[in-house]
């Protein structure tokens, strides 16, 4: 949902990164833990494992822009457990850890100075050199992955019970659809 009481460039950001959430929350309403953490394509992908995965995404670029560590490299380990919903978590605390990343991402954009900061990126196997965005182009990543991410999440829940993200927010406006 747009804000209208700010505008700006980073006003901008935060409401396209809010209507990406928006599309992947979608995809989990009414679900039961079980089918959050239910594999329903041939690849490992669940919902609950996605909204896992997108918390921790975002919450590693936020920290990532707030510290300005040029030694830091990916972590790999913890970035494969993030795609799984484990047996002790619930969707519903999935969600809240969630709302407070999105929450503290918009304190943190609304508070940052520049948006044409330099941040060094962590190296990776598949980029051994350092690079550099600026906090702006690091915001539109956090954007791409929601959306990519959210995509995958809206063909496992079609693929559950044939709810789709498309049809249920046009039915929050009160489309109807024969």
């Amino acid at each position: 949902m747009t804000d209208n009481s700010r505008t700006g460039e980073r006003a901008d950001i935060l409401d396209i990164l809010a209507e990406q959430r928006e599309m992947l929350l979608i995809t989990a309403r009414n679900l039961t833990d079980e089918q959050a953490r239910t594999r329903s394509t041939v690849s490992d992908l669940t919902v609950g494992g996605l909204i896992k995965h997108v918390t921790a995404t975002e919450k590693t670029w936020i920290e990532t822009i707030r510290n300005l560590d040029d030694t830091t490299t990916f972590d790999m380990e913890s970035a494969m457990v993030q795609y799984y919903m484990n047996d002790d978590e619930t969707l519903a605390g999935l969600l809240d850890a969630y709302a407070d990343v999105a929450r503290e991402t918009e304190r943190f954009v609304l508070a940052l100075d520049d948006l044409d900061l330099q941040v060094p990126l962590p190296t990776a196997p598949w980029a051994p050199e350092r690079e550099w965005w600026s906090a702006r182009k690091v915001l539109l990543h956090i954007i791409r992955e929601t959306a990519h991410h959210s995509g995958h999440a809206d063909i496992i829940r079609e693929s559950l019970d044939g709810a789709n993200s498309t049809l249920q927010r046009g039915a929050d406006a009160g489309m109807t659809f024969d």
